[in-house]
């Protein structure tokens, strides 16, 4: 038997999961799932090396890559070659006709971390996005607002999950396909010729890569995909998300690997730094301060986007700055003091050459594009911007030790209570979460918690005395628990008190996971929402192919 679905076929679900559309996922599968997995076993050894002592460096064997000054990557894709301003959040519904209609150039559709992986989310959000295009995703919400779309839509780019996760209710010869190939071959089955039917075309972000033979594995996916579907080759673009530090060693192999298929570089600014801690935190000196600390103007995130840039602009890529995750309030002085950093910090994008930058919030969408047309004004981005000026080696993207800022109660506390209310949101089906006016995912999550693991590693001293220490974390995890569980029964209840379990093992355990995501998955968003007995799933649609 080659495939199996083993969650129910809600309405409408066969519209996406349509047999044709299966065989294409088996397809895929059966085409790249060995490269997927042996790309993983890489990740793990380098990890335990980097354990052992060994740092990233710019590779000795592609230096010909980054030498050589003739190639480039494809020019601009219809859609994409004006990106000042870009939106993201999950393709629910509501989301999806805000996104389109907030005046934002793209929207990012994110089946990544700001999608709760429930198999709804996962095929709601395909069906959403299939109605996007066919304009019939209006709708009235719960109070009689009514919900439409506009003239001047944003152009859709999907992220699909990363390389690392599985979609454990679509099985092709009982193993659970990749769901990276899920959210990519089920969104271009559908909707490429309905994309290139409107004049655009169908574009990916591509998260979390470690190297460069990431980056090749997907461009012989689209190169497959392409055959498979009869689309020209090139039809296909994918802007890759630099959020590991191991990536950003090798971003113009990156850019060569997907040089027809390229549409930049982003610079994902909360997953790096969960990177670096996740690489290198047993180590005294990539210990970091409060998160609050680590803004983008220190000397290793300095480094990391101005190479970005430069690296982008030598090949003729766009590149896309970080998110602006402020969500705007009823308190005005609140709204003014926090306006006033995302202009500034839009205003160090913009001045630095990026062609473009994330908001979370339609409300954002004017304040980010003001600094853009302040340094763009008609011109559609600063390509021409070259940035020959910066050099950057490697002991400045590992500099991590001349981050200024100290560890504070607060932020311990802090940490604690946003991992904990953000897993408790993601267990109950929420992948974007509004905590502290800011709109929180699942890098939030894990850089909340790896903080706390680096900061229990080392006994780290906190400023005004005393230390980090196992009784203090688990205190302040008990404060918090009381406090998202008061008033709270049954299942809401058991919910939370998972929530705070998951914290616990992954971020006061003697290991440090690699992610909460995958055990917190297959354990309680399964089977289908519902946490996992261990008893085999009855398939509710299958084939022998």
């Amino acid at each position: 038997m080659r495939y199996e679905i083993l969650c129910p076929m809600a309405e409408r679900y066969d519209e996406v999961l349509t047999p044709d559309a299966l065989d294409f996922l088996v397809a895929l599968e059966d085409r790249f799932a060995a490269a997927r997995v042996a790309l993983l076993d890489t990740r793990r050894a380098r990890r335990a090396r980097y354990a052992m002592g060994q740092m990233p460096e710019f590779l000795p064997e592609t230096a010909w890559v980054r030498e050589d000054r003739s190639w480039r990557v494809a020019p601009p894709a219809p859609g994409l070659t004006d990106r000042r301003v870009e939106i993201t959040g999950p393709p629910e519904r509501k989301m999806t006709v805000n996104a389109l209609n907030s005046g934002a150039r793209v929207w990012l559709a994110d089946f990544e971390d700001a999608t709760a992986p429930t198999w709804d989310n996962i095929i709601g959000g395909q069906l959403n996005l299939i109605d996007a295009l066919d304009r019939r995703i209006d709708f009235t919400d719960e109070r009689g607002k009514p919900y439409a779309l506009g003239a001047d839509l944003a152009t859709i780019v999907v992220r699909p999950r990363g390389w690392h996760l599985v979609e454990k209710w679509i099985v092709v010869d009982g193993r659970p396909i990749s769901a990276s190939l899920v959210d990519f071959g089920l969104y271009l089955f559908h909707c490429a010729r309905r994309q290139l039917e409107a004049g655009a075309g169908p574009y990916f972000y591509l998260p979390k890569l470690e190297d460069y033979r990431e980056a090749r594995l997907w461009n012989d996916v689209f190169v497959f995909a392409q055959e498979y579907l009869g689309l020209p080759r090139g039809t296909i673009r994918a802007t890759t998300l630099i959020e590991t530090i191991t990536a950003a060693f090798q971003m113009e192999e990156i850019l060569f690997e997907l040089r027809e298929h390229s549409a930049g570089l982003n610079a994902g600014r909360w997953d790096y730094i969960f990177s670096i801690i996740k690489n290198f935190g047993q180590w005294s000196d990539f210990v970091l301060p409060d998160r609050s600390a680590v803004t983008m103007t220190v000397p290793f995130m300095r480094a990391y986007t101005e190479l970005l840039v430069r690296t982008c602009h030598k090949r003729g890529a766009h590149a896309i700055g970080g998110m602006a995750a402020f969500i705007p309030s009823r308190d005005e002085a609140v709204n003014a003091a926090a306006f006033d950093k995302v202009r500034a910090d839009k205003t160090r994008e913009a001045g630095d050459g990026f062609d473009g930058s994330w908001v979370a919030h339609p409300g954002l969408v004017e304040v980010c594009r003001a600094e853009f047309d302040a340094v763009l004004g008609d011109r559609p981005n600063q390509l021409d911007r070259l940035r020959d000026d910066v050099e950057v080696g490697a002991t400045d993207l590992l500099a991590v030790d001349k981050t200024p800022g100290r560890v504070t109660a607060e932020g311990v506390r802090a940490n604690v209570s946003v991992a904990l209310r953000y897993i408790d949101a993601w267990l109950g089906g929420t992948g974007a979460v509004a905590l502290n006016n800011l709109m929180e995912d699942a890098a939030t999550a894990e850089i909340a918690r790896c903080q706390v693991w680096q900061w229990l590693f080392h006994s780290t001293p906190l400023a005004g005395g005393g230390s980090v220490t196992d009784e203090l974390v688990r205190s302040l995890l008990a404060e918090a628990l009381a406090e998202l569980t008061e008033g709270r029964e049954g299942a809401d209840r058991e919910r939370a008190v998972a929530a705070a379990g998951i914290v616990e093992r992954t971020a006061l355990g003697e290991h440090l996971p690699a992610f909460f995501t995958t055990d917190a998955y297959a354990y309680f968003l399964a089977p289908c929402g519902r946490r996992s007995t261990g008893a085999p799933a009855t398939p509710v649609l299958s084939t022998a192919g």
